[in-house]
């Protein structure tokens, strides 16, 4: 009895695999074991970049709320250590936006918090 192989899902999985590869220079993008490569590592630095986006973006906030905070004579951990205290519950996000498109409502939560 001859060997049966399921050439159909074979094909298709190598055809999903090339078709992430779209795009990539060279051999990476048609010649199988290269494309598998490709797109396994590319699929390891999405899984890794979407924690790290969530990182970087913290790290913006950070430092754009402490600039702001400078300006109107006060640190950042001193900043973020009395909106605690006085709850207001802003979070970063909302403070560093506040900071960048809409300074006299940044101003006016420092004051509330001096």
């Amino acid at each position: 009895m001859p060997r049966s192989v399921n050439a159909v899902a074979s094909r298709a999985r190598r055809k999903k695999i090339l078709k992430l590869a779209k795009g990539n220079y060279g051999a990476r993008k048609n010649v199988w074991t290269v494309a598998k490569n490709t797109v396994e590592k590319g699929l390891v630095y999405a899984y890794r970049d979407r924690k790290q986006k969530k990182r970087n973006f913290r790290s913006l906030w950070i430092v754009r709320i402490s600039a702001a905070a400078r300006m109107e004579g006060m640190s950042y951990s001193v900043l973020m250590g009395k909106l605690k205290k006085a709850g207001i519950e802003l979070n970063r996000k909302v403070l560093a936006d506040l900071a960048l498109n809409n300074p006299e409502a940044f101003k006016a939560v420092v004051a509330q918090v001096k």
